[in-house]
Parts: structure tokens; sequence; C-alpha cells
């Protein structure tokens, strides 16, 4: 249990931030929220009886300390049936790399290699290429009108990079992708019945279709990473249908990581861009400002917002006692607005001296494809201000109903 000694109306006046939270309000600008939320102090007690961390270096240091876990498999059947956690959904992604604590943890993703020199080189030919044809199909649809950047660029480029990786058919790209915006409800703060029962059937189809995936690699190798990832298991696991298993949920790891979040990048980016018009003038200035601006979007509003961890021991978190095994929400949304940490924190700023973030985690657990999304990311910003005529918003955009993982619904854009 969680002992704290904070008055009771800190917990109600979390409820009440909470529910707003889940407004559309709150969904397009939750963090005036945030800084109420850090107005109660760097820890604060959950409405559900957790603790929420909303300072940047404490959030930090627990992402980095190993006497912080992951909520592993053992963690999630403690919490007993009929919880979420223990949803099929749930317990699938339990097997998954972020979910996972060492010795396996290690163990896995060392089998999963890197995004190195090489891998990243032979895959921004192919972001180049996808960029340029997407944008290209954009300018199109702009001669007739307002265009959304969010179906033709930021939901195409992550997956038809990662499809065009793992030599996934490009004709199974969008159900992929839509089975992906399905499934990450499991992964939410607070998911209802209906979200996690919608995740349930998205993770069914996943794992068919990835089996599949790997049985036919196995019976046809080629030069791919799952063919790559089946070789590696085979000298690691005996057992041919566990190996097989591992390929699986490495692979599942791999597409819901590399199209979720990276989408959402590319959409935050772009509405960066096109809300106030200096910014398209300074860039195309200074293109070398780009990764600073790409930094300064994954600080300002991070594709995700929120990092769950439970304790290994009995401990302390800022003034709050925390039991082993209890579960702190490390609120990344709100951290990165830290003003201890940043000056100004609210103003986007790509000039920013120091724009250091947690969006990819930290610690063993900091992101695989951190590389990979900060690739795509800069390659379509690049394109964006050298080959596109220059754009407006042609309205406000909307998001989905979330808390932990954001995702820009829409984001209507028009000729200037």
């Amino acid at each position: 249990m969680v002992v704290d000694a904070r008055p009771s109306h800190d917990r109600r006046s979390a409820v009440s931030l909470f529910a707003r939270l889940r407004t559309a309000e709150g969904q397009a600008d939750p963090f005036p929220y945030y800084a109420r939320l850090r107005a109660m102090g760097p820890v604060t007690p959950a409405p559900w009886g957790n603790v929420l961390v909303t300072g940047f270096d404490l959030c930090d240091q627990i992402l980095r300390s190993r006497d912080w876990l992951e909520p592993d498999k053992r963690w999630r059947d403690q919490q007993g049936a009929g919880t979420r956690w223990n949803a099929p959904s749930s317990q699938e992604m339990s097997n998954t790399l972020p979910a996972l604590n060492p010795p396996e943890h290690t163990r896995i993703r060392r089998a999963a290699g890197t995004f190195g020199r090489k891998t990243l080189e032979r895959i921004g030919r192919t972001v180049g290429r996808t960029t340029d044809r997407l944008l290209l199909s954009l300018t199109e649809q702009l001669r007739d009108g307002a265009a959304d950047f969010v179906a033709t660029v930021s939901e195409e480029l992550p997956v038809a990079t990662i499809g065009d990786w793992l030599g996934v058919p490009a004709a199974d790209w969008p159900r992929l992708r839509e089975l992906t915006h399905e499934q990450v409800f499991t992964q939410e703060l607070l998911p209802t019945a209906s979200q996690l029962a919608r995740s349930d059937a998205a993770t069914a189809e996943l794992r068919a279709y990835f089996m599949d995936l790997v049985r036919r690699r196995r019976e046809q190798p080629g030069d791919d990473p799952v063919s790559l990832w089946i070789h590696t298991f085979d000298t690691l696991e005996p057992d041919r249908e566990r190996a097989d298993e591992s390929v699986y949920f490495l692979a599942l790891f791999v597409l819901l990581a590399a199209l979720e979040t990276t989408s959402t990048l590319l959409s935050t980016m772009a509405l960066r861009l096109l809300e106030q018009p200096l910014r398209w003038d300074l860039l195309a200035a200074d293109p070398t400002l780009v990764p600073a601006f790409v930094e300064e979007t994954l600080r300002h509003d991070p594709p995700t917002h929120v990092i769950s961890r439970v304790a290994a021991h009995d401990t302390v978190v800022g003034d709050v006692e925390v039991a082993k095994d209890d579960m702190v929400h490390l609120m990344v949304g709100a951290a990165h607005r830290d003003p201890a940490r940043h000056p100004d924190p609210d103003r986007f700023d790509p000039e920013r001296a120091r724009s250091d973030h947690l969006a990819f985690s930290n610690g063993i657990h900091y992101c695989l494809g951190a590389p990979l999304a900060r690739l795509e990311a800069q390659t379509l910003l690049h394109h964006m201000i050298s080959r596109l005529p220059r754009l407006t918003l042609a309205q406000r955009p909307t998001w989905e109903p979330r808390v932990a993982f954001r995702r820009l619904s829409n984001l209507d854009v028009a000729l200037a």
C-alpha cells in the first residue's frame, strides 16, 4: 500500500483533474491541468491509489534506477482475475520487450539487435523515397482544397517504413495500422472495458498474422529481420515453438512501437510547424535547426505522456512511502513542462539551449527505435520546408480520447 501524509483534498483535486483530462478540451490541451497537478507537488497520490510523479528529475531518476521495474508478467498475474492487467491483450504485452525485466530483458534486447549505421542508411533511402511520394500526394490533394496531413502523410510514413523493413506486403499495411490503433488501448492509463475488448480482439488478430509470418519466413527465409531473428532464437531456444513465439513477440513490439508513437510525433511536429508561420521561416532560413525542432517537439508534447513502473522493494519517492510491487505513474507530459528543468516550459522554442526529454524513456528501457523515429521525423521536416509550398492550418485538429498515448485524429492543412 501507499502511505502518505497528504490531505485528502489533494486526492479529490486529482480526481477532478483526471476527469477533465478525458474531455475534448483536456485532450486538445492537457497542459493547464498538468500545471495544476504539478502545483500539488512533484509526487501526488493518484485517485485510484497509486502515485503520480510530475517532477522531471524524479521521473528521470526512476527510469534510470534498477530499483524500479516494469509491470511484467509476474506482477500482472499478482493483480488477480478481473483486473485490466489480466486481460488477454495485457497478458500478451507482458511477453514483449518493453514489459520484461533483467535478466530476460537483457537477453531479448541483445537478440533484437539495434538500428545501427548501416541499417539506418538502408532504411533512410526508403524513408526518403516514401516521404517524397507522400508529399507529392499531399500536394496534389491541396490543389482541390484542404487535405488531412495525418491520413496522407504521418499515418503512412511509419507503416511504410517498418512494413518495408520487416518485409510485410504493402497490401497488409492499412489493416496493421488499424489494429495498432485498437491494440494500444491495453497500454492506456485507465482503459475502459469496451476499450480493452477492442484491444483484446486486435491483439488476437495481430498474433495470428505474425505467427503466420514467422512460419512462412521459417519455410522461406530471406534477408529481412524476421528471418534473422528466427536464426538468432534458434541458437538461444532449443524448443522450436518457443523460438517462433519469441520472434513473434519481437515483431509485434517493433510494429506497435514504430507505428503509434512515430505517427503522433510526425503529426505533432507538423502542427508545431504550421501553427506559427515564423517557424517555417526559421527552418527555411536555417535547416540545421531541424534536429533541434524535432527534439523540442518531443519535449513540448511527447507521443507518450505516461510511463508506469513498480517498486522492486519498499522505498520512498519524494516524501511518499511506496511499498514493494506498488505502482508509480511517471507523468512525462507534465514533467517535460517542469519549470525547474526548463525555463518558460510552455513556450515552444526550437532554439532552446536545452531540450532534454524523456519521450524515449531512459535507462535500460531506452527506446530501441529512437534512432528510427528521429530519422523519419527529420527527413519529413527537411522535405517539407524544401519541397512543399508554404502550408497553413485549415482548422484546429482533434485528438483521440486518450491520456497516456497521444494521437491526432486529423490535421487539415491548406496552401497558405
